[in-house]
This record gives C-alpha cells, sequence and structure tokens, in this order.
C-alpha cells in the first residue's frame, strides 16, 4: 500500500509542478530510496538471506581441512612409495617437526607432498598412489604467512621420509 501511495505521489507531483521537475525527482528518489529501505530492514526473507550468506563465508575456512581418513590414506601412499623411493640420494627440503607452525600446517603437508612428487617423477614411480598424491596435492592451498619450501633445510631422503611420516601422525593425531 505505501509504494502505491508513494506511486500515485509522484504522478500528481510530476503534473502540477512542470517546472520544478527536477527537484520533485531528486525529491521522490529519496523517498522511493527510503521505502525500499524500510522494506528490506522489514522483510523476513531478506534476513534470512543474509544469515545464508554469512554462513556460506564462514563454511568456506573449514572446507580446506582434510579427514583423517584422507591422512590416513595418504599415509598408506606414502609408506607404499617409500620402499621404491628410499634407494633415491636426492636432497629435498623438509622441515623439522619441532619447527612447524600450528597454522603452516597444511602449508607445510603441501611442501613435502611436492618435494614427494619430484622424487617419483624421477624414479620413475607408476603406481595408482602416486596418481593420489598428485591429486591431493591439487587440494592443498599455500597459506598466507607461512615460510615457502624453498626456506626448509635440505635433507637426505631417510630424514625427508620420517619427518613427512612424523607429520602425517600428528595431523592424524590433532584432527
Amino acid at each position: 500500500m505505501r509504494d502505491f501511495m508513494t506511486a500515485l505521489l509522484v504522478v500528481l507531483l510530476q503534473l502540477t509542478c512542470p517546472r520544478t521537475q527536477r527537484a520533485v525527482s531528486c525529491l521522490l528518489k529519496d523517498v522511493l530510496f527510503q521505502s525500499s529501505c524500510n522494506l528490506c530492514r522489514e522483510s523476513h526473507k531478506t534476513q534470512v538471506w543474509l544469515c545464508f550468506l554469512l554462513l556460506s563465508f564462514l563454511s568456506t575456512s573449514t572446507c580446506a581441512t582434510h579427514t583423517s581418513a584422507q591422512i590416513k590414506d595418504l599415509q598408506e601412499c606414502v609408506n607404499q612409495v617409500r620402499q621404491t623411493i628410499e634407494k633415491s640420494d636426492v636432497m629435498l627440503y623438509a622441515l623439522s617437526i619441532d619447527d612447524i607452525k600450528d597454522n603452516c600446517r597444511v602449508m607445510t603437508l603441501r611442501c613435502y607432498m611436492l618435494e614427494l612428487s619430484m622424487v617419483m617423477w624421477e624414479e620413475d614411480v607408476t603406481t595408482n598412489k602416486a596418481g593420489f598424491i598428485n591429486l591431493f596435492i591439487t587440494e592443498l592451498n599455500p597459506e598466507d604467512g607461512c615460510p615457502q619450501c624453498e626456506t626448509y633445510p635440505l635433507t637426505n631422503i631417510t630424514i625427508f621420509l620420517d619427518r613427512i611420516k612424523n607429520l602425517l601422525e600428528l595431523m592424524t593425531s590433532t584432527s
């Protein structure tokens, strides 16, 4: 009803005041904007959609975590690939488990997975597990405020595999 009355007021003002049409149109825009804002505030549907939007934004940060089942699958893959790549003489970037910040665990895991993928490529490892590890890497996003992979100290393959095992155990126990 309010919108009908506002529209009627506009028509009457435009018919009676042709010279001041610009002033009337500015006044009219202000009145229409205020009435539409009041309608938005009073609408329950708008409140529901705003709540939905807010919850959607909040839930995006929780989607980046991985379940303990995924981590256990990754542990199995690493154990199966371990026998094939243990003979390699490469030096890999691997951060000690004590030096990993709590907010950088996913980034550290990503670095380990990238290094592992590189070793598997160099050693020509062709198993289904290699595909799973590469797929897992694509799901891990870099985190802000964490050191780059290349800043980690270089270690041999044995230490690297022990550290990746420790990191995966830590992530399984905390998830």
